[in-house]
C-alpha cells in the first residue's frame, strides 16, 4: 500500500511473459502498475513479480480512482484473486480489532477501489471511521476526532441510501449519531431498522431488542426534543451562551434527564465557571444511579470534565479521586493519564508527572502535548 517508503512503477508487459498467458483479454499496450520499495535505483525487469503488479493494483485502487486503467485492473485483479474480497475483508476486520487502524483503512480502500458498488465493504468502512472517532477521543486529539467523526458520518451517508437497504448501517448508525447526541437521527434510523429486519435468527433478535430499547430510552428521557439537540449544537460552535438558554429551558420540563445535566456542565466548563459547572457533573452522576446501563457509555466522560472543574478550583484530592474511578474503568484511556499528568504537575510532583506522560506516549506516540511535557520537564 501507499507509503514514504514505496512508489508506484507503470511497466509495459510483453505479450511472451508469463502472466499474459492467465490473463483474458491481455492487452500489452496498456502500462500495469508495480508497488516497489523506496530505493531509487532502476528497476530490472527480471524481478518482475506477480505480487509486484497485483500490488501496484491494489494501490491504484485505494488511491488513484481517476486512472483510466483501473477497470482493466481490476479484471485481472479478479481473474488472478478470484476469493480476494472475502481474504482481504477478514484481514480488515481482523486489523481494525487490533487497533492497526491504517493498515485497515488502506485495505478497505483498495477493496472500495476493487468493487466499488460492494454496499458491506463501505459500511465497513463507516464502522472503521466509527472506531478512530472512538480512539481519538480517548486520546484526546480532538481535531483527529473531529476529522473521523465527519469521514464516518460522511460513509453512514452513503451506505444509509444504499438500494435495496441495508438493516445493518442502519443499527450501527444509531449508536454512531447517539455518540454524536444527535438523538433525533439516532431514534430514526433505529426505527428503520426495526422495519427493515423480520428474520428470527437469534442475533437478529437481540439487536431488534436493542433498538428497541434505545429508541424508548430517547423517547422517555425526550432526547429528541429540539431544545436538547439545540443546546448540544451551539456547544459545538462555540456558543456557549445560547447552549446555556437551551438547556435550561429543556431542564424545566426534564429535570431528571442526566444528559441534560451533562450538557449543561460542559457548557459551563467551557465558560471556566468550575463551580458551577462541577455541580452539574456531580447532579449528573447522582442521576445516573438509576440508570447505570446508560451512564456506562459516558461515565469516564463525566468523572473526567468533573476532575477538570475540581483541579481548576485546587480541590487535587477530590480530582484525583474521580480520575482514578475513570482509569479503572478504561485503564488505557489516554486522556485520563494525561490529566493525571497535569494534576501531578500542579502539585508540584515531578517524577509522577513524567510516569503518566512517559505511559500516554507509550500507548499513544503521536500525543505532541505529552511529548512536550516531558521535554520542558527534561526527558
Amino acid at each position: 500500500m501507499e507509503n514514504s517508503e514505496q512508489r508506484l512503477l507503470y511497466i509495459k508487459v510483453p505479450e511472451e511473459y508469463a502472466l499474459a498467458a492467465k490473463i483474458p483479454g491481455f492487452d500489452s499496450s496498456i502500462p500495469l502498475p508495480l508497488l516497489l520499495s523506496g530505493e531509487k535505483e532502476d528497476f530490472r525487469t527480471e524481478s518482475l513479480s506477480e505480487e509486484m503488479i497485483l500490488a501496484g493494483m491494489l494501490n491504484v485502487f485505494a488511491y488513484e480512482r481517476d486512472n483510466q486503467h483501473i477497470a482493466y485492473y481490476r479484471d485481472i485483479f479478479k481473474t488472478l484473486r478470484p476469493n480476494i474480497h472475502d481474504e482481504m475483508t477478514s484481514a480488515a476486520i481482523l486489523k481494525i480489532k487490533n487497533a492497526d487502524f491504517d493498515l485497515a483503512e488502506q485495505l478497505l480502500f483498495a477493496l472500495e477501489g476493487l468493487f466499488p458498488e460492494d454496499m458491506p465493504t463501505k459500511l465497513n468502512i463507516a464502522l472503521l471511521m466509527d472506531e478512530r472517532v472512538h480512539f481519538y477521543e480517548h486520546a484526546g486529539a480532538e481535531d483527529y476526532a473531529d476529522y473521523y467523526t465527519d469521514k464516518a458520518f460522511q460513509s453512514y451517508k452513503e451506505v444509509l441510501a444504499a438500494e435495496p437497504p441495508i438493516p445493518e448501517a442502519f443499527f450501527n448508525a444509531g449508536f454512531f449519531f447517539i455518540k454524536q447526541k444527535n438523538f433525533p437521527k439516532a431514534k430514526s434510523v433505529l426505527e428503520t431498522y426495526l422495519q427493515l429486519v423480520s428474520s428470527e435468527d437469534e442475533a437478529v433478535i437481540q439487536r431488534k431488542q436493542k433498538a428497541a430499547e434505545l429508541i424508548t430510552w430517547i423517547e422517555t428521557q425526550a432526547l429528541d426534543d429540539e431544545l436538547f439537540k439545540g443546546a448540544f449544537d451551539f456547544i459545538q460552535m462555540g456558543q456557549e451562551d445560547k447552549a446555556l438558554e437551551k438547556i435550561r429551558e429543556f431542564l424545566e420540563h426534564h429535570p431528571k434527564v442526566w444528559n441534560a445535566w451533562f450538557l449543561l456542565g460542559w457548557a459551563l466548563r467551557r465558560q471556566e465557571r468550575w463551580q458551577d459547572a462541577s455541580e452539574a457533573f456531580l447532579h449528573c452522576l447522582e442521576l445516573g444511579k438509576k440508570n447505570k446501563e446508560e451512564l456506562a457509555v459516558a461515565y469516564c466522560d463525566i468523572c473526567n470534565e468533573l476532575a477538570i472543574c475540581l483541579m481548576e478550583l485546587s480541590r487535587f484530592d477530590e480530582s484525583r479521586r474521580w480520575l482514578i474511578t475513570a482509569l479503572e474503568q478504561e485503564p488505557e484511556n489516554v486522556k485520563i493519564i494525561s490529566n493525571l499528568g497535569t494534576l501531578a504537575l500542579k502539585e508540584g510532583k515531578t517524577e509522577e508527572a513524567k510516569a503518566f506522560f512517559r505511559t500516554v506516549v507509550d500507548i499513544y506516540p503521536e500525543d505532541s502535548l505529552a511529548r512536550e511535557v516531558l521535554q520542558r520537564l527534561g526527558e
